[in-house]
């Protein structure tokens, strides 16, 4: 038996208690269960092909990859690169918890608003606040290779940007989002990170420096959005 993931709410406590949606990689990942029952695809058997199981389940691709991404973190199935997605030997309780939102819905809240606070900081930034983006670019390239300095120094560098502006409530809400990198996030980007994905983003972190540093706010929002929307196209990629 294929163990089933849960959509109930693993953090009501967070809202005195009162229900609400599931997050739909959590709807997307139990149409994906109940597909796996009823056409009896059994452990060690691969799942149809991302393109056609989106079809066949009406989803659009990145919602299928956040659910598998969540079946995953889960035990259900093991993604195995350039192979296809296997289902796992049964366990006897599921354990796929709350993860938070996809990594696709944080990546287009951050490409609406990272673009803007860039904008801002390059119509106000100081000196010194172009200086420690720069420190934060440096310390990337310095740390490409280490997993944990690299992404110090990349929510740094974010940081720093939404520091330029002169606004707390900005610097928090950047904050807030880059915390919502989470789980899902963390998993996708092992299945995608490669040295050549380093080097494009050590470039446009350098674009979005260098629109800063020349206060040019079209530049800067231009370049910020580049970025994300390259993570965004890297991440979708079948």
């Amino acid at each position: 038996m294929i163990k089933k993931v849960s959509t109930s709410n693993a953090s009501n406590a967070a809202n005195g208690g009162a229900a609400h949606e599931p997050r739909l990689y959590r709807v997307v990942a139990d149409k994906i269960q109940r597909l796996i029952s009823e056409e009896g695809i059994r452990p060690g058997e691969r799942l149809p092909s991302e393109r056609d199981l989106a079809a066949k389940l009406e989803v659009s691709r990145a919602s299928l990859r956040e659910a598998i991404l969540a079946l995953e973190l889960g035990g259900v199935v093991e993604v195995r690169g350039g192979s296809g997605v296997y289902i796992c030997e049964a366990a006897e309780e599921p354990d796929v918890p709350e993860v938070g939102p996809g990594p696709f819905e944080v990546l287009s809240a951050r490409r609406l608003i990272e673009s803007e606070v860039a904008a801002i900081a390059a119509r106000v930034a100081t000196d010194s606040a172009i200086d420690a983006i720069l420190k934060a670019v440096l310390e990337m390239e310095k740390h490409h290779a280490d997993y944990s300095s690299n992404e110090h120094a990349d929510r740094e560098f974010h940081l720093s940007i939404a520091r330029a502006t002169g606004n707390s409530a900005l610097v928090g809400t950047i904050e807030y989002l880059w915390n919502q990198r989470g789980r899902l996030w963390h998993r996708l980007k092992e299945h995608f990170q490669t040295e050549e994905l380093r080097q494009l983003t050590l470039t446009d972190h350098r674009n979005i420096l260098e629109a800063i540093a020349a206060h040019d706010p079209a530049a800067a929002r231009k370049a910020m959005r580049a970025h994300l929307e390259r993570v965004t196209r890297t991440f979708s990629r079948g």
